[in-house]
């Protein structure tokens, strides 16, 4: 099949990386993708050195022209059989390209309804094919009122061959950030902000530091909280220093592989969790909160535990549990297994060519559209 993927975001968010991911993906399993990205952003850096060719371009809102006309021009050269969408900004003009050009329509959405009524009841009965990204995130769209049949599940994929477990990645990263060797690290990797459960974490993790003296904690990444998270951990000079920042990163990878064990601890749902499937990829368990998408993205017992959000008891035992050296060495081998069987680039793949090619009975209007000759 050939692709057009339309992602011209400029930010680092969690759609874009889905993007990336998912273009990656479709181009590794011999299909042909090209895309329509923001030029010198993520997508546009995460997608150059892959398969898929590239058009750069911005859709500053629906109503920019020059996004559709690049639309238009890259669709009159590739002749695709998908326009592919995962942005708010994009879904009306990716509606309107395809009907006029005759090209079916795949949306993608990464959050829980947030759109307005009218898109919120038209984009799922417009496209051809409407995706959340995950059962959780399905529900929530089945629960405002969207028909069972138009809303399909497609999970995040991750490349196997970058997330992957890596001793010299290990030995680089620890040296880098100062952290001894023999370390049992806990990670947390995302926004910095409350809602995250970066403070259920800090005073979990700081109550076990005081039981484990090999414990250290890194974080990676920024948000408005991030300076509140330092000035706490200075409040306690005897475990500062076993806290790591690397701030902001765009490639993170390597990090994971300086990680005992992933922390998720997120108070408020989140749709799916990439970095708990990122982390496990990389051979890492994961300690998430029992709470939205998270758990579909982990198996409990297995490759991680799920825990009540804002418990920091609850968090402190489970990071002391993990901690043990033996209990890490069956959750390691274990999570990269259950990540290529569920999450894997070839096996995502392979479900969103069945999902398109398989019929869907719906109604509407799109149903009797006329085709437009390319």
């Amino acid at each position: 099949m050939k692709f057009l993927f339309v992602g011209t975001n400029p930010e680092h968010t969690g759609a874009a990386t889905h993007f990336v991911a998912l273009a990656q993906a479709m181009a590794g399993a011999g299909h042909d993708v090209s895309a329509i990205v923001y030029p010198d952003g993520l997508i546009s850096h995460g997608l150059a050195q892959s398969n898929v060719r590239l058009h750069h371009a911005k859709f500053r809102n629906i109503f920019d022209l020059r996004g559709y006309r690049a639309v238009f021009a890259a669709a009159k050269q590739q002749r695709p059989d998908w326009l592919v969408g995962n942005f708010g900004k994009e879904y009306w003009p990716l509606i309107l390209c395809g009907w006029l050009l005759g090209v079916k329509v795949a949306l993608f959405r990464h959050r829980t309804p947030a759109m307005s009524r009218v898109s919120g009841y038209f984009l799922p009965r417009l496209a051809d094919r409407f995706f959340a990204v995950s059962k959780y995130a399905r529900q929530a769209y089945l629960d405002s009122g969207i028909p069972a049949q138009l809303v399909q599940i497609l999970y995040n994929p991750v490349n196997m061959d970058v997330y992957k477990p890596d001793t010299d990645q290990r030995t680089r990263v620890r040296r880098e950030l100062d952290i001894p060797d023999e370390a049992i690290v806990v990670g947390y990797f995302g926004r910095m902000s409350d809602g995250k459960g970066i403070f259920t974490l800090l005073e979990a993790a700081s109550s076990a530091m005081r039981d484990e003296p090999k414990l250290h904690c890194l974080w990676v990444g920024d948000g408005p909280d991030s300076a509140l998270l330092r000035e706490r951990i200075a409040l306690n000079p005897g475990t500062a220093h076993r806290h790591h920042f690397t701030g902001w990163k765009e490639d993170v990878h390597a990090y994971y592989n300086a990680i005992s064990m992933l922390a998720f601890p997120s108070k408020l749902p989140e749709t799916f969790g990439r970095v708990a499937v990122e982390a496990q990829a990389s051979g890492v368990p994961v300690l998430g909160s029992d709470i939205g998408g998270v758990p579909e993205t982990m198996s409990h017992g297995t490759t991680g535990w799920l825990l009540p959000p804002t418990d920091v008891q609850a968090w402190k035992d489970s990071i002391l549990r993990l901690s043990d050296p033996d209990s890490q060495l069956k959750m390691r081998s274990a999570s990269r297994d259950f990540i290529a069987d569920n999450f894997g680039a070839i096996v995502i793949a392979e479900a969103f060519s069945k999902l398109l090619t398989t019929e869907v009975v719906r109604s509407g209007a799109r149903e009797n559209r006329a085709t437009a000759p390319l």
